[in-house]
């Protein structure tokens, strides 16, 4: 593509595997980015697209979300959550299965700086509440503070200061890829964003509306005020599954082929649909895209 690319790929816990089918669509059709953005899953997937932009991180991803510490970071026994939480009164999971991950995919050292395209990583930090950014340095303890769900995960701490999911502020970190110099943007979402809301005739339904609300609030933004030359596919998930909106679909590793599939599926047909296999771009307006051989 002519014009610098971006894969900004969005938070949303188990439902991140989709991105996998996303990532491997746009691959096997040509488009390689040139910048990544990522939060709290999207960080972690975008981390292993970042250092290797090519149809082989496909596998490298299959290996992490099916190893057996990807079913620990997901999957961990009730009893062993429930004792977790009483003991650290903090969080149920432990970060170390992650952290395993993490290491063996990208290196113990990994810095932002050895990775093949630029990398962009959204966490929230406490003692400032406010949005923060890592783009340099070590690479590791970047991941884990955009991916420390608060309630699952312990908070990060880099330095004197202590970092939760980067979805708190910023769940599919648009503007990211923008400040990169990214024009066209391929946004990975997990499919949170394609249900409608609807007025909530429970408590635990209000609670979901008002996180959903907090949580697209900004990415409806982020579309309404693209800046011209600025060329935008969001692509789809595949669809949810049965269960998704259960309070306990984060256990839910199961699933992780099937959404995968779907969205591998979907991916692959909105870019044929879209004119965007084989092909180079011009931009137009914001919004547009004009493709040609």
């Amino acid at each position: 593509m002519d014009s610098p690319v971006a894969f900004v790929l969005g938070g949303g816990g188990i439902r991140g595997a989709v991105e996998i089918g996303m990532i491997q669509a746009l691959l096997e059709a040509g488009i390689r980015p040139d910048v990544v953005a990522g939060t709290s899953i999207g960080a972690i997937n975008g981390a292993l697209v970042a250092a290797d932009p090519t149809p082989t991180v496909v596998d490298t991803l299959m290996r992490a979300w099916t190893s057996p510490e990807a079913t620990a970071v997901y999957g961990d026994s009730l009893g062993a959550q429930a004792w977790r939480l009483i003991k650290t009164q903090t969080h149920l999971n432990s970060p170390a299965p992650l952290q395993r991950i993490l290491e063996r995919s990208l290196g113990v050292d990994a810095r932002f700086e050895d990775l093949a395209v630029p990398l962009r990583v959204v966490a929230a930090n406490i003692e400032r509440a406010a949005e923060h950014v890592f783009d340099s340095g070590p690479l590791i303890p970047a991941v884990l503070a955009s991916a420390s769900v608060p309630g699952l995960l312990p908070a990060t701490r880099i330095g004197d200061e202590h970092f939760i999911d980067g979805g708190v502020v910023n769940s599919i970190p648009i503007d990211q890829a923008l400040a990169a110099g990214a024009r066209t943007v391929f946004v990975l979402q997990v499919g949170r964003v394609e249900t409608p809301l609807e007025a909530p005739t429970s408590a635990v339904g209000a609670a979901r509306v008002a996180f959903e609300i907090a949580r697209r609030h900004r990415f409806a933004r982020d579309l309404a005020t693209l800046p011209d030359g600025v060329v935008l596919h969001v692509l789809p998930s595949g669809g949810a599954l049965e269960g998704d909106d259960s309070l306990m679909a984060f256990r839910r590793i199961e699933t992780v082929h099937r959404r995968i599939d779907q969205a591998y599926v979907a991916g692959k047909g909105f870019l044929r649909d879209h004119g965007l296999v084989g092909y180079s771009t011009s931009t137009g307006p914001a919004g547009t895209e004009t493709g040609s051989r």
